[in-house]
């Protein structure tokens, strides 16, 4: 199997330094920080990471599920919203809302909602995600 990996190199103490996150792939090299983390100052953030891979490794894993069960899909769109909070005092992802919309000619919702839980269920991302409550909206469009 493949290996990927990523980097991230922060500065300074927490309230006031600054980081860089980046992937091997080069395909993006980004900064953040306390406010960016923890704030609502705009840039990004682990956390927005996390959701970017979770939605993107949902998406494909439904979609490989749909195909091998006969029903190629022509579109599927997810977004993930990532809940940070505090558990115990300390700042913990503790939730991840998935919302699906999907475009599978010829499948009924009940066979639909059936792939989207498995996904749910399958996914690599999801898989390593376990110990966080994972909600899933699934629909057909």
């Amino acid at each position: 199997m493949t290996k990927r990996n990523a980097e991230a190199v922060w500065t300074g103490t927490l309230k006031d330094g600054h980081g860089q996150m980046k992937v091997g792939s080069g395909a993006f090299d980004v900064p953040y920080t306390y406010a960016t983390r923890f704030e609502e100052e705009p840039g990004t953030n682990p956390e927005e990471l996390v959701g970017a891979a979770h939605a993107g490794c949902y998406s494909m894993f439904l979609s490989a599920l749909l195909t091998k069960d006969g029903f190629p899909p022509t579109k599927i769109q997810t977004t993930a919203t990532v809940h940070l909070g505090r558990v115990d005092g300390a700042p913990t992802i503790t939730n991840i809302e998935l919302n699906c919309e999907a475009d599978v000619p010829g499948i009924d919702d009940a066979a639909f909602q059936e792939q989207a839980a498995a996904a749910k269920k399958g996914c690599p991302v999801s898989k390593a995600l376990a110990a966080v409550d994972i909600q899933l909206s699934a629909s057909l469009i």
